[in-house]
């Protein structure tokens, strides 16, 4: 779908040219970094609202095979990122995607994290089953910070009830130099074609009640 040099000189060229278009928190002048995106559906929705998504780096965890075969909706979303100019990269993972070749020496304005979550193994208000997301969360922080432009920002958007309450997104944030800058409620219905997948085991393909939460965003500290 073109290297990331490519689609970043484009979106460059075109800044001057093209209408800023906005849907919530996203601009297509942004350099957008969407991480563990499950069906590539936000990364659509970004597409979708902007025109075109040359300004949109979408990742997943998944091979392109094992992306088809977990999400129903995956083949049709790939293929549309692809007529809209997105670059879409598999087998990244969040802990350590700042030391992955494809994305190292580039910095984003925006690196999203819709739902983070390590795979199920134990109920979700085990102590270590938080800790493990915990663990996962921390790496992925870590990792953002050293892909963020100096005044770009980290949204992590997370569950705000008990047990995903103990995650303790902040303190997390705080470890790796980050600031909050905003909370702000999250609604599904603002990122229309949108479907938040389960995204391990039998159900990975299910859509999830996402309930109360928010989008964090999250800058980084001054030196």
């Amino acid at each position: 779908m073109g290297s990331l040099e490519s689609r970043m000189e484009m979106l460059s060229m075109d800044d001057d040219n093209k209408e800023e278009r906005w849907i919530k928190h996203y601009s297509s002048n942004q350099k957008i970094l969407l991480v563990g995106d499950g069906d590539f559906s936000f990364a659509v929705c970004l597409a979708e609202a902007f025109g075109s998504a040359t300004n949109v780096v979408a990742t997943s965890l998944y091979s392109e095979e094992m992306t088809r075969f977990k999400y129903s909706g995956a083949a049709l979303n790939l293929l549309e990122l692809e007529e809209r100019g997105c670059t879409v990269m598999h087998e990244v993972n969040a802990r350590t995607m700042n030391s992955d070749p494809r994305l190292t020496q580039k910095s984003f304005d925006r690196i999203v994290y819709n739902f983070p979550h390590a795979a199920l193994k134990r109920s979700e208000a085990n102590t270590r089953q938080i800790e493990s997301h915990r663990r996962l969360v921390r790496s992925f922080f870590r990792s953002a910070s050293d892909m963020l432009d100096e005044n770009g920002e980290v949204h992590v958007t997370h569950k705000t009830t008990d047990p995903y309450s103990r995650w303790e997104i902040e303190k997390l944030a705080e470890e790796a130099g980050l600031f909050l800058v905003e909370k702000v409620r999250f609604r599904k219905s603002d990122y229309p074609g949108y479907e938040n997948k389960r995204g391990s085991g039998p159900r990975a393909d299910e859509y999830f009640p996402a309930g109360n939460c928010c989008t964090f965003k999250f800058g980084k500290s001054s030196p």
